[in-house]
């Protein structure tokens, strides 16, 4: 296997695709159509040298992951909210035509207050995204662990019962919307995703027929990361021992991008090599691949395959490494 350096995300009815700062979002908004929109999306790490450091690049990388994905999901939605025939063309397929007067400063000002406004929803989303699951997966299990401190003594013990609780959680929320009918296929456009990166990585062309066959798990996965998060935090706070509560529940929001950081230089190394203890360790996370990837039909790979296509070019890979 090669990596391709490639990565993506399900949305509503489609997949995004990253190759470096290019973006590909392709959605079916009926049977006959697909919406195709390429785009650029700068990572704050990209231009500074500080932050591609172990540990940093993570951290930065981690916000920039959600950023992107909330505002390519969001842009999906709009899709399915339109209905059919309904979308706007794709940013590369906007056609000027040479009788249109140009916009006036009035439509400028309107568009520059809209797209102001937009970056301010965005970052609220984001934010609110952030506390939630902070709130949820860091500090609720801190508190319910706290309950036994009563029958258990032992600090150690009550990290390990913290640690044992955000799994539980975390994996009860994926199951529970695992359920979803509108879940379960954001799933199988996932499993579409995986597949279109293990075709190409494992150097075959990408066909509907290649990608059908290839697995749906892959380490390089944001399943897997978050599911590393949790492994980590329990070896971290098994040392970090702090009795009273609140001090507890500080050094647990405190020590999140750490955390984030170190978790994802483990997935940068599992997707890059494929040695006997890194696939030992990214089982777990596979395993837990089987919930959050169905899979796909040959339309949902149809769709997959134009959002590679559109800022990857695979022929030239398979050329190179195989």
């Amino acid at each position: 296997m090669k990596s391709s350096g490639i990565g993506g995300q399900a949305v509503l009815e489609g997949i995004m695709m990253k190759n470096g700062d290019s973006y590909a979002v392709a959605v079916r908004t009926s049977e006959s159509q697909v919406a195709l929109r390429v785009d650029e999306y700068h990572m704050f790490s990209s231009t500074r040298k500080w932050a591609q450091k172990p540990i940093l690049r993570g951290i930065f990388n981690f916000v920039d992951s959600m950023v992107l994905g909330i505002q390519t999901l969001t842009y999906s939605a709009s899709l399915m909210e339109e209905g059919p025939g309904e979308e706007e063309p794709a940013d590369e397929e906007v056609l000027k035509h040479a009788g249109d007067p140009p916009p006036g400063e009035e439509e400028i000002e309107a568009q520059k207050r809209k797209e102001r406004a937009d970056k301010v929803m965005l970052g609220i989303t984001v934010a609110i995204s952030l506390v939630l699951a902070i709130g949820i997966f860091m500090v609720l299990p801190v508190v319910l662990a706290n309950f036994f401190r009563r029958f258990i003594q032992s600090s150690a013990a009550i990290a390990f019962l913290e640690g044992v609780v955000r799994i539980l959680i975390f994996l009860g929320y994926v199951l529970l919307i695992s359920r979803m009918e509108d879940i379960r296929r954001v799933f199988m456009y996932h499993g579409a995703e995986h597949k279109c990166i293990n075709c190409i990585e494992h150097g075959m062309e990408l066909t509907v027929e290649n990608v059908m066959k290839s697995s749906r798990l892959h380490k390089r996965c944001g399943t897997s990361f978050l599911l590393i998060v949790m492994l980590i935090s329990v070896v971290f706070f098994m040392f970090i021992r702090v009795e009273n509560l609140w001090l507890r529940i500080l050094t647990r929001i405190l020590l999140v991008p750490l955390i984030a950081g170190v978790s994802y230089e483990f997935i940068r190394l599992a997707g890059t090599r494929d040695t006997g203890w890194v696939n030992a360790l990214s089982k777990p996370g596979l395993w837990l691949q089987k919930l959050t990837t169905k899979e796909p039909d040959e339309t949902m790979v149809q769709v997959a395959i134009m959002a590679v296509e559109a800022v990857f070019d695979w022929r030239n890979f398979l050329a190179e490494n195989f």
